[in-house]
């Protein structure tokens, strides 16, 4: 299927894939380099090479040519689901869909992993597959989450204008629900908060831009000067949009109470201070900022949105208490 921007289709599925198809393919107009990266990391093996290389008098059978240019053969087949709906029979058909590459994956592309005896159950059907080939195929099941935390892992903060595609992707996601919410409870969302630092946390409060898309996550992190300095555990995400009738709330998470809704008028006004017009934004309420000192150990500061996983980086899968988790926080470094 030719890619198009702005694409749309009726059903969601080849919504899905198509919006996937673009993110990848302005990934790779962005940096050939950095796609090639991530298709290594995610989906082949380290001994894949596929970036064109030029050799000067590579020896061949029977003679030594001036120069040659060459690239490594592969292909990937995606197969997308909304939910763990893949059937055997039908990814054992798009097997035909490869022929002589090299290097041939197959990716099965849902908002949740396959559960295991179905992967299971097509993985022995591919191995007695791949015993007849000289190139196997190889399965690889991932989320869209995965697909956006990988690319998230191949660009860096100078990458600001993939780093606003990936946002817009992640909002697309989040919005049609194809991120699984399972995992928030380990997921600190770390964001700049340099001029309105003072106020965040002592009103205890975030804002960012409604349209701006996020992941699920229960921590928030405020950075500033080289260092994530507070982090607290979100409460509640309500929505404010001003509108000629007034302002319009909704809660996404938690409750909206009349002090709340005076927290984000108290944002508002705060805002006009530093020349920000808070018309649509979404709030998230921590319980309490604690101080803490999580420093960045690589020059520039972030330009967009980091997230981190912090059973990953406390080393372990049961959390403390959020001032437990600032204070563990002050040993640990990240780039």
């Amino acid at each position: 299927m030719k890619i198009h921007y702005f694409q749309r289709y009726h059903e969601k599925e080849n919504v899905a894939t198509a919006n996937t198809m673009l993110l990848l393919s302005r990934l790779y107009s962005y940096s050939s380099d950095k796609f090639f990266r991530f298709l290594k990391s995610e989906f082949f093996s380290d001994s894949f090479e596929p970036e064109i290389v030029f050799n000067l008098q590579e020896k061949s059978v029977e003679s030594i040519p001036d120069a040659t240019i060459t690239q490594e053969s592969f292909k990937i087949v995606v197969e997308t689901k909304m939910s763990d709906w893949f059937h055997t029979d039908q990814l054992l058909r798009h097997l035909k869909s490869f022929s002589d590459e090299k290097y041939k994956v197959m990716i099965t592309l849902a908002p949740e992993l396959m559960k295991s005896e179905k992967k299971i159950e097509f993985e022995e059907h591919l191995k007695a597959y791949n015993a007849t080939q000289i190139y196997p195929v190889m399965h690889v099941n991932t989320t869209f989450e995965g697909i956006i935390d990988a690319i998230r892992d191949v660009i860096d903060d100078r990458d600001s204008e993939m780093q606003e595609v990936l946002d817009d992707y992640l909002n697309y996601c989040y919005n049609d629900k194809l991120v699984i919410v399972s995992d928030s409870w380990k997921r600190m969302r770390v964001q700049l908060a340099g001029t309105t630092f003072n106020f965040n946390v002592s009103e205890n409060l975030y804002y960012d831009n409604i349209e701006r898309g996020f992941s699920a996550h229960d921590y928030l992190g405020l950075y500033k000067e080289k260092s994530v300095r507070a982090v607290g555990k979100i409460t509640a995400i309500i929505t404010a949009v001003t509108t000629e009738d007034g302002i319009k709330y909704k809660a996404e998470l938690g409750e909206l109470s009349d002090d709340r809704k005076q927290q984000i008028c108290k944002a508002i006004e705060d805002g006009r201070n530093y020349g920000y017009v808070l018309s649509a934004n979404r709030y998230f309420f921590v319980d309490k900022f604690y101080e803490t000192d999580f420093k960045k150990i690589t020059p520039r500061a972030p330009m967009g949105t980091r997230v981190f996983d912090l059973s990953q980086i406390l080393e372990t899968e049961q959390l403390p208490e959020t001032p437990e988790i600032a204070e563990l926080l002050k040993s640990k470094t990240w780039g």
